[in-house]
């Protein structure tokens, strides 16, 4: 298979040639390569590096997101499958100098896979019979079953579930995954994919304290302005309709736009005003709340374009959807892979739509977008510590006089009634609940507060151990210097990107957060060593080598300048059947190939699915199928499928086209999206 392509077979330990550097990459750093050169300079390194990427015979790597620095230095992250069945915990990075040799790799996985016999002895319905039996609250439907290998601690071969339906509350909706072992039908693992703001057990704790759609042609973007609840009065880009009316819909940051569930569950409605001045700062006039999440979602934006670069949180120029007043009395908030929803908190008085929450909770995004990293053992942890970091950065960008920028996670929502944040990043053991020093294994937490020591780890790499805005006692007793927020946040966010895995260790964060100090600021440089000092004052070790010269050179800025991500958030209805027919379009652009594994996730909701018959089409109107009335009596259909695409130019308009083929049941194409 041709490096272009973005994937290498590994069959019987041979691996199958790829293009070189005399076939197109260049030979040394006088330029910087494109796509396909850095893919080609990755693919030749991981025939030539099988031990560093942990490879084995029967294996297949699939290339998916660059990054290209300034440099010429690339970073390409690989996905991996043994005898054909994806690997859990396989991800790994691969990195390439500016000369375009290799330069090392990170790899999710602990060692090499080597099975027996990839022949399942529990069946597909044992293992969701088995899934099913530890689900917390209401099960409505089966997302899938697939047979894996999971290669997180010792590879095995095991059956990863995807279960839908209502957590135990009742309100919070659950995309949950179960790891079951292939052979003994023991669960191993289960997590959610749906990622709320507040624990259970701290709403618990303070139930038990003191009370306190698409734009027409004809629309236009325009400017109002808003009173919001917390952050008082704002700017807000929004949108003029045809009729003399406006909408809560941003054209300026990707077509952010921001509805109202009203209390509900079912339907989320733009906000729209007559006068573009919205709400009155009081939970009274409904679109207050509005006013909120609709500033956060904008100043997060601004704040990763304007910061790191990333134009979306997904890098795709796309916005997302704010929902607020979600159900009654719901106190929380919660990334569902698509939208950030917001309830109204206790007696529906207020509102989890504070600044920080809003950064928090679309930082889920970012990070299921760079690392995926899994929610569950320290990765669980760091995927919360990297929501905490980038709430409290975007607070401190916006600066906003009604919500200064601190390191208090949540103070503004009072959740207890006496003012106290449900986190604080200076001393995580403060909330009661929460780690301030690394420690192994986690007695089964919840990764709200094995995020504790990430936290504490980025308040001393900002702040120092004295020197901040608070004290912050360290675990070893030692002093920390601080190298200020803005550098300490580009280090976290350049490990996210070009290092971490989906299976990240605290140890391993450790050792990238050192990598990505080097890349941006040189090695055993000041900014090196605060990294080696403040994650020792966390009791997070590693093998490092002790710094005691001069620090090398600052590298110079490192912005990614390249991007292969494309999607579609615009709700579109799926008109009843037997001939109801819906589409959704993407425009690709600047792709200079097709694949032979475009990743093409689709979430569509519907009564019936097994109605539906979905397919994609290409921009020559090549139609690929990839669902035909199938999958049962589910709520949902939420897949990722790969398609072959390498015949096909990329560029132009891709659909999606759904046609429902039978009557009474209703439903709309959420989103999708074309990674190449």
């Amino acid at each position: 298979m041709l490096a272009s392509t973005g994937a290498i077979a590994v069959v019987l330990g041979l691996a199958i040639a790829v293009p070189t550097a005399a076939q197109g990459a260049p030979s040394g750093g006088d330029r910087k390569p494109d796509r396909a050169t850095a893919l080609a300079r990755a693919d030749q390194a991981v025939s030539a590096h099988r031990a560093a990427i942990k490879g084995a015979d029967g294996e297949r790597y699939i290339a998916g997101r660059v990054i290209i620095d300034a440099s010429g230095a690339s970073h390409t992250r690989y996905q991996r499958t043994y005898q054909g069945l994806p690997v859990r915990g396989g991800d790994f990075v691969v990195h390439s100098d500016a000369a375009g040799q290799f330069a090392g790799a990170d790899v999710a996985q602990p060692a090499a896979v080597s099975l027996p016999s990839v022949t399942p002895k529990w069946t597909s319905g044992q293992a969701v019979d088995a899934a099913k039996q530890g689900f917390k609250g209401t099960l409505s439907g089966l997302l899938g079953s697939t047979l894996i290998v999971d290669a997180v601690q010792i590879p095995r071969l095991a059956w990863q579930v995807r279960l839908s339906g209502t957590r135990a509350d009742g309100q919070t909706p659950s995309k949950e995954n179960v790891i079951v072992d292939a052979h003994t039908g023991a669960v191993l693992q289960r997590w959610d994919d749906v990622r709320v703001f507040i624990p259970s057990a701290q709403i618990t704790a303070a139930a038990a304290a003191p009370k306190p759609a698409a734009r027409a042609a004809a629309d236009a973007p325009a400017k109002g302005s808003g009173i919001g609840i917390f952050n008082g009065a704002v700017p807000l880009d929004t949108t003029a309709k045809t009729g003399g009316s406006y909408t809560l819909e941003d054209p300026t940051r990707g077509d952010n736009d921001t509805c109202t569930f009203g209390n509900n569950t079912n339907l989320c409605s733009t906000l729209w005003d007559t006068d573009n001045a919205w709400g009155n700062g009081t939970q009274a006039d409904r679109l207050s709340a509005g006013v909120d999440a609709h500033y956060g979602v904008a100043q997060t934006w601004d704040y990763f374009k304007n910061v790191h670069q990333r134009t979306g949180i997904r890098g795709d120029s796309k916005g997302v959807r704010a929902q607020v007043h979600y159900s009654w009395n719901y106190t929380n908030a919660f990334w569902d892979g698509t939208n950030v929803t917001f309830g109204d908190g206790q007696n529906n008085a207020n509102p989890l739509v504070a600044l920080d929450v809003v950064g928090h909770e679309l930082s889920h995004g970012l990070t299921d977008s760079l690392a995926a990293l899994e929610y569950n053992d320290d990765a669980g942890g760091l995927n919360e510590s990297t929501s905490d970091i980038f709430g409290s950065m975007v607070e401190f960008a916006a600066n906003n006089p009604n919500d200064p920028g601190d390191y208090d996670i949540g103070e503004e929502i009072n959740l207890f009634g006496d003012g106290r944040p449900l986190r604080y990043m200076y001393q995580p053991s403060l909330d009661g609940r929460s780690f301030d020093c690394y420690q192994f294994p986690w007695p089964n937490y919840d990764p709200h507060y094995t995020s504790g020591p990430g936290n504490h780890f980025f308040y001393l790499l900002a702040e120092g151990s004295s020197g901040g805005p608070k004290p912050s006692p360290t675990c070893n007793g030692s002093t920390v210097t601080g190298i200020g927020r803005e550098r300490a946040a580009k280090i976290w966010f350049r490990a996210l990107d070009a290092h971490f895995t989906s299976t990240e260790s605290y140890r391993k964060a450790r050792q990238d957060t050192l990598k990505a100090a080097a890349d941006l600021y040189g090695m055993c440089n000041d900014e090196y060593k605060a990294v080696q000092t403040a994650w020792s004052a966390v009791n997070v070790s590693g093998s490092d080598a002790v710094c005691t010269g001069p620090g090398g050179p600052p590298p110079g800025e490192l912005p990614p300048v390249e991007s292969n991500y494309f999607s579609n958030t615009n709700r579109i209805v799926i008109p009843d059947g037997p001939i109801g027919e819906a589409e959704s379009p993407i425009t690709v652009t600047s792709q200079p190939t097709s694949p032979r594994d475009l990743k093409v996730k689709v979430l569509i909701y519907h009564g019936e699915p097994r109605d539906l018959i979905v397919d994609v089409i290409a921009p020559d109107g090549t139609v690929y199928n990839v669902h035909n009335r199938g999958d049962g009596y589910y709520d949902s259909i939420d897949k990722t499928y790969v398609l072959d695409v390498s015949s096909k130019q990329p560029n132009g308009v891709w659909k999606l086209r759904v046609r429902d083929r039978s009557s009474r049941d209703n439903g709309s194409i959420q989103s999708w999206s074309l990674q190449f």
